[in-house]
């Protein structure tokens, strides 16, 4: 049983990164779909796909390289996590590597980049940092 689905996704898509993989399966559900999305729209996947299995689902996440070969995706880390929750207002949302980065954070009106929580002046939980 995982305890933690956002940390277990997280950690997949480092592992299938670091060694080069096309691409990596992570049990589907609802939030993990939208951080898909983000990291979609943000560049550091190439794409993902909802696949049903007539069970709980699979996200099929497309990792993405450049034409040389290397990873796009530098790093991605879990914040808040179900023993620590961290909470942060819009004012104080934290930049990811000098705002090179995306923070990625739950509010009010669904999961969003800090870029996009500060402009609608929204806090929420910190979910993750990505690079």
């Amino acid at each position: 049983m995982i305890t933690d689905p956002i940390s277990d996704m997280f950690s997949r898509i480092r592992n299938a990164n670091t060694k080069l993989h096309e691409k990596v399966d992570v049990p589907s559900s609802k939030v993990k779909v939208e951080l898909a999305r983000i990291l979609k729209e943000e560049g550091y996947i190439a794409n993902y796909k909802n696949i049903e299995d007539h069970k709980q689902g699979v996200l099929r996440v497309y990792l993405k390289y450049t034409a040389e070969g290397k990873k796009v995706l530098q790093g991605i880390k879990r914040v808040s996590k179900s023993s620590l929750r961290i909470y942060k207002g819009y004012a104080d949302m934290p930049k990811t590597v000098g705002g090179l980065g995306v923070t990625i954070v739950s509010t009010s009106k669904g999961l969003m980049t800090d870029r996009q929580a500060r402009k609608d002046k929204v806090g929420g939980e910190v979910i993750g940092y990505v690079w």
